[in-house]
């Protein structure tokens, strides 16, 4: 066994992508086997399997809300109206602002 306290760091990055790589082949290839003695073991029994492999996760696909409220003086302060209301918004109902005067017209 190899002493790995003696390597260097680019020798020990070496060894360490060669051993990710062989575990990635074992798993591709046990995954191979696993879904041919599934397919034969269907064949027997004279039915068809479809195998679909999920590596991807699902992308989550959200619907971009639109701006609701925007600062008097900097346009790029916003908010949807959703969620805790801002700091700014609060600062300026306090002051004795009414919301609707911030409100995006379209």
């Amino acid at each position: 066994m190899t002493d790995y306290q003696n390597l260097s760091e680019n020798e020990l990055k070496a060894v360490i992508d060669s051993a990710e790589k062989a575990l990635r082949n074992k798993q591709a290839n046990k995954r191979k086997e696993v879904i041919a003695q599934i397919k034969d073991l269907a064949a027997s029994i004279n039915m068809m399997v479809d195998i679909y492999e999920n590596d991807k996760k699902p992308l989550r696909k959200g619907v971009k809300v639109a701006v609701k409220y925007r600062h008097p003086d900097d346009a790029e302060k916003t908010w949807t109206g959703r969620g805790v209301m801002p700091k700014w918004l609060q600062a300026l109902l306090e002051a004795g602002h009414d919301k609707s005067e911030f409100e995006v017209q379209e």
